[in-house]
């Protein structure tokens, strides 16, 4: 029995990232419909938009959902969650914040709660705090990361080894073989991001795909850690220069505001890579291919189950 998938009521034990700005209905209802959790990023939109969003996601699927909220990014998460509630949205996803004060009143109205963390301690403080699920996030990972920059590998045991709710691992995750690795640490399930923006249903610039395709192992650069703001991009002339405003100096609000969710979107939906970014995790060097997201969760679930076959065997 897999516990996220019950408590999730999916068929496969996969959660979408949440976007931000560029979060879309026809990639989150693609994720669903093909038996994962499909994920509406928040970001900074007004509560309008976001509602438009869920509405069309409805109308493509009838499956289970989530919204992410960002609660140090969003400056609408009252009313987000107030939406997700009246919309009977059946999950919920907190993270760069504490979702402690919000966790009773959505849970009161029956929507599960996932909570996002960087450490063991953030997640013991989650479980207490009544999340139903824990996505630990390792330094991987594409977007704003933690400071603390532990990566999956050793984030998911210790996790494992200190809350019972299940945990969906995060970072690093593509394909089959990282599904069967997140297991094997203890991990009940991924969430993956940069993986789905390789596929069909996702409405990206090509400019967008096609740099991660071509991505190697350098192909993803960390901006912002001189100000305390990590975030992982995919490698561009414009990351080029936030790196270069860093090098000689920059304050906080200067590079919050080279960074904004305007500035991703003119990367990720308009393709202009001199003007915006455009976020990439470091499993961006294995991504060769854009297939439908049914089929890149038929191959991840068969490539998982002879992996571990595979590894069974080895001892």
């Amino acid at each position: 029995m897999n516990k996220l998938i019950d408590i999730l009521n999916i068929q496969l034990p996969i959660i979408q990232g949440g976007m931000g700005n560029i979060s879309n209905a026809r990639l989150a209802a693609a994720v669903s419909n093909a038996g994962g959790l499909g994920t509406i990023g928040a970001g900074t939109m007004q509560p309008e938009e976001v509602e438009k969003i869920i509405l069309e996601t409805k109308q493509l699927t009838n499956k289970p959902f989530a919204v992410n909220v960002a609660l140090s990014v969003s400056p609408y998460t009252k009313e987000i969650l107030g939406m997700i509630i009246k919309h009977a949205v059946q999950a919920v996803s907190l993270s760069a914040g504490n979702p402690a004060p919000f966790i009773p009143k959505l849970k009161e109205h029956g929507v599960k709660v996932i909570c996002v963390v960087a450490s063991p301690k953030q997640a013991v403080k989650a479980e207490k705090a009544g999340a139903d699920v824990i996505v630990a996030e390792g330094y991987e990972a594409a977007g704003i990361n933690s400071n603390l920059e532990t990566t999956t590998f050793t984030l998911i045991p210790q996790i494992a080894s200190k809350v019972t709710v299940p945990i969906a691992a995060a970072g690093g995750i593509g394909d089959g073989k990282g599904l069967a690795a997140a297991l094997a640490l203890g991990a009940s399930g991924v969430q993956m991001g940069t993986r789905l923006i390789a596929t069909k249903e996702a409405p990206f610039h090509e400019e967008y795909k096609n740099t991660l395709l071509s991505a190697d192992d350098q192909g993803t650069v960390i901006v912002g850690r001189s100000v305390g703001r990590v975030r992982r991009v995919l490698k561009t002339p414009y990351s080029d220069y936030l790196l270069e405003k860093e090098a000689i100096g920059i304050t906080l609000e200067d590079f919050n505001g080279l960074t904004t969710e305007e500035h991703h979107k003119l990367g990720a939906l308009q393709g202009k890579l001199d003007r915006g970014f455009i976020n990439g995790g470091q499993i961006s060097s294995i991504i060769s291919d854009i297939p439908s997201v049914e089929d890149l969760f038929v191959c991840i679930m068969k490539d998982a189950k002879e992996e571990l076959m595979r590894a069974s065997n080895l001892i």
